[in-house]
């Protein structure tokens, strides 16, 4: 039973604390003039993707390896055939920015390094270093390009000041911290109850657990109307969850591959399912993921947990 209680507790401690670190996150960034999109696609996208940072490091530094690769590939799947999905299934999404493409791109080109640095069996420090400083040299340019683009009416005047979003942002990021602890010894904990293996829990249980910040800003954001912030909290994240989170956990603990032939199936999945996003977003400049597109990539995401299971 305490396995579940902590699954459970971990969880609900990372969505009330993901929620907190979005909000202060938001504030941040629309004090210094960012665009909705940017936003999204960096700021949101990053902190939403918090949850992973702290698990799959926590996981690394115990050995369960398969629970930290696992995270971020299911996690990356989840946010585009379930998080995504969802969304467009409650409220269809218009694609409006015309600059995805590169975002997109850049979404594929960090995943096929993940699937070259992880042929071998293993993510090394220096691939982990490679990933950061590609995330780096990727959010500086995105910034970059935001603050020089951009116009007064593409931007929300912040309703607290920096120190309180700051403020909010460092409890948020204290309450994952112990939230993702708890949540790690639980999915643990649950697999050797179930009897199924840690990959299966990382890529499914953990990663949706840890796509439910995603989730709920993205389903917000439609409600709002704010599109951009939808599409570029997932692209973002997924980018992020790569690049980021892998890099972070690697260079702290090299990652080691323990099925190689699961690895190569779990990415050809992750490859199948990025490409049918990008299907339902062309042509990019005038494109819309619809409610019949958004049930598309949500069978695709249930196929997946079915193959998982049996």
């Amino acid at each position: 039973m305490s396995a579940y209680i902590g699954l459970l507790l971990g969880l609900i401690v990372m969505i009330i604390c993901g929620n907190w670190l979005v909000s202060g996150s938001v504030q941040l960034a629309r004090y210094f003039k960012i665009s909705t999109f940017i936003i999204g696609l960096t700021v949101v996208a990053y902190v939403t993707s918090l949850p992973e940072v702290f698990i799959s490091v926590e996981a690394a530094l115990e050995g369960a390896h398969d629970i930290s690769l696992g995270n971020v590939i299911g996690s990356n799947i989840a946010n585009m055939g379930c998080v995504l999905a969802i969304v467009a299934l409650v409220l269809p999404i218009p694609i409006r920015n015309r600059a995805i493409g590169f975002d997109i791109m850049m979404m594929f080109f960090v995943t096929s390094l993940l699937l070259i640095f992880g042929y071998n069996g293993i993510i090394s420090f220096y691939e982990g270093l490679f990933f950061l400083t590609i995330l780096i040299t990727y959010t500086a340019w995105s910034i970059y390009k935001s603050r020089k683009n951009n116009t007064s009416k593409e931007t929300i005047e912040a309703t607290i000041n920096p120190l309180q979003a700051i403020l909010m942002i460092l409890v948020a990021v204290i309450g994952l911290y112990f939230g993702s602890g708890w949540f790690v010894h639980g999915a643990r904990e649950v697999a050797l109850l179930w009897g199924v293996s840690e990959r299966v829990i990382g890529i499914s249980i953990v990663a949706i657990g840890t796509s439910m910040p995603e989730l709920m800003t993205s389903l917000m954001a439609a409600f709002k109307k704010e599109a951009d912030l939808s599409v570029g909290n997932i692209i973002g994240s997924n980018i992020f969850n790569v690049a980021g989170v892998l890099g972070i956990t690697t260079v702290i603990q090299p990652l080691t591959i323990t099925d190689h032939a699961l690895f190569i199936s779990d990415m050809m999945w992750l490859f199948g399912i990025s490409a049918a996003l990008l299907l339902t977003m062309i042509p990019l400049s005038r494109g819309k993921i619809t409610r019949w597109e958004g049930l598309v990539l949500l069978s695709l995401f249930l196929a997946y947990m079915i193959v998982l299971y049996t």
